[in-house]
């Protein structure tokens, strides 16, 4: 060979390694457009749980006031209705250490000095609270509804009758891992279906979120709630409830 074929060889040689470095930049540019192709097929769906549950703490609240221009006999009349109220509350099963009596209060309605002409009718007004808590749901739902027996009695409790009485759930974190396990299992089942109607197969996670608890009456259809024992409105007068938790889970789809 001449000297005059070398630098023939010698590009030819240099073109081959270029052809050979553009056909595997190719292929990895090639490799890397699909796996991003790959990478924006993905499917959303969602598992749905409830479970039906029953209150386990109820918390009744029940308030009596007396008034009159007399403090004395105002306060003495105030004390025979305590004594009658927990007389009740002992016919109807309620234990003394599951009643909580609250602090007496006396209202001075003439006490304003720039009252002028607009006087309540009575001075006094003497009131208290008593509150019952406990796991025994059933007996204060029974008892709620024997409160005639207290009017009966001459005693008047504010607000209408089994006023106060809120009735609260609270084993949610017992029930949160298994509730999450089925959620999550269910949307799974969905992305099955939906990848199978598709000719994909569903590959990893992308993204998922537990999404938020939530405790409405048993008869509520849906709803908000709040996490952390949180409760939709009118969850809490529900001796039962529904405990109901969305998950969404974000799959990747595969060929």
């Amino acid at each position: 060979m001449n000297d005059s074929t070398r630098p023939a060889v010698r590009l030819g040689g240099l073109g081959f390694f270029i052809a050979l470095g553009l056909i595997a930049g190719g292929w990895v540019l090639g490799s890397q457009i699909k796996a991003t192709k790959l990478s924006d097929r993905f499917v959303t769906v969602r598992g749905l749980v409830e479970r039906q549950v029953k209150s386990d703490l109820a918390i009744w609240s029940l308030s009596y006031k007396e008034a009159g221009d007399d403090l004395t006999a105002v306060y003495a009349k105030t004390e025979a209705d305590k004594k009658s109220i927990l007389e009740f509350l002992a016919q109807q099963g309620i234990q003394p250490n599951e009643i909580e009596l609250g602090i007496v209060e006396v209202t001075d309605t003439q006490a304003n000095e720039f009252g002028g002409g607009n006087r309540a009718p009575k001075r006094y007004i003497v009131e208290q609270p008593v509150t019952v808590r406990t796991t025994r749901v059933d007996q204060v739902a029974a008892a709620a509804q024997q409160t005639m027996l207290l009017l009966q009695k001459g005693i008047v409790l504010s607000g209408r009758s089994g006023q106060g009485l809120t009735y609260k759930f609270t084993g949610l974190n017992s029930i949160k891992p298994d509730m999450i396990t089925e959620a999550t299992r269910n949307a799974r089942a969905a992305a099955d279906r939906f990848a199978a109607d598709s000719g994909s197969k569903v590959g990893s996670i992308r993204q998922a979120s537990q999404g938020v608890f939530s405790i409405t009456a048993a008869d509520e259809a849906g709803g908000a709630g709040e996490d952390n024992n949180g409760a939709a409105p009118n969850a809490d007068s529900s001796l039962n409830k529904t405990v109901r938790v969305v998950t969404t889970v974000e799959y990747y789809l595969d060929r």
